[in-house]
């Protein structure tokens, strides 16, 4: 897909971080943009923003662990423009601990939001894009962690290793059919976000009823490390632009964890087992 002018583009995790950068750029290219979330008040103020630039925009407030609430945002963008011909399914949450100590309830939110949102995302518009018979592009957002499983991650690493699955298979798929909407994986390792306080959108029917460890500020740790170390979202927006153009599929944000890749891969051909390493 190389033309993004007068195109439509669907953003969910848009009110904020990679997702609210995706809309901006997709916006400064020219294109109509549909913005989903579910926290509604920065929704509306990053809707805001961006359309006192110029752009033609869409607000949907959206749970996309909802297959009610993404039809409707699908619906919504059709009847508003016509056609969706970019889609990045971007929403996620994270959470963490050991594995067995994780909750049902830590495992329902977190893949329920960042691989069933994704899941339902692709089930609800990708037919519509197909009967559109335009060019599109599907942008998934894993992250580097749907390559390298790290400790204390279970439900997050679990999430991501799914969303890398479904979208390599996605892609044979759409290559089968003849399509011309492509995919990509998004694989970024640390951006300047704030899912390290995702937890400020956790349904109550699914809050946290474990103690915090003693000792231990495992989400303050991880925003200090996202503020000082972590990639401008805006950067990343620039190779998801640069990806769509380009039709690739891996979308990795820097170098930095490609020994670590490597050697998993060594480790899985040598039959080895995996190394005690933290990915963060």
């Amino acid at each position: 897909m190389k033309e993004f002018r007068d195109r439509v583009a669907v953003v969910t995790g848009a009110a904020s971080g990679m997702g609210r950068a995706f809309a901006e750029r997709f916006a400064a290219e020219g294109m109509k943009v549909v913005l989903a979330d579910v926290e509604e008040a920065a929704l509306a103020e990053a809707q805001s923003a961006i359309r006192e630039r110029g752009a033609t925009t869409l607000a949907v407030r959206t749970d996309v662990a909802q297959p009610a609430d993404i039809k409707q945002l699908a619906d919504a963008a059709y009847d508003a423009f016509g056609a969706v011909h970019v889609l990045c399914n971007n929403a996620g949450v994270g959470t963490g601990g050991f594995v067995w100590e994780c909750t049902e309830a830590d495992w329902e939110w977190v893949l329920s939001v960042n691989l069933w949102g994704v899941i339902n995302g692709c089930r609800t518009f990708i037919p519509r894009m197909l009967a559109g018979g335009d060019e599109g592009h599907i942008v998934n957002t894993a992250s580097v962690a749907g390559l390298l499983a790290g400790p204390f991650m279970g439900p997050y690493n679990v999430s991501k290793f799914g969303v890398v699955a479904l979208s390599e298979t996605l892609h044979q798929e759409l290559m089968l059919a003849q399509a011309k909407v492509r995919v990509s994986v998004l694989c970024p390792g640390l951006v300047n976000t704030n899912i390290a306080d995702s937890a400020r959108n956790r349904p109550a029917h699914l809050s946290d009823t474990r103690p915090p460890p003693t000792g231990i500020d495992g989400p303050g740790t991880l925003r200090d490390l996202l503020k000082t170390e972590g990639l401008d979202p805006a950067v990343v927006a620039g190779q998801v632009l640069d990806a769509i153009q380009q039709e690739r599929f891996y979308v990795l944000t820097d170098d930095k964890f490609d020994d670590r890749i490597r050697q998993r891969m060594e480790n899985i051909l040598a039959r080895r087992n995996p190394d005690l390493r933290m990915v963060l």
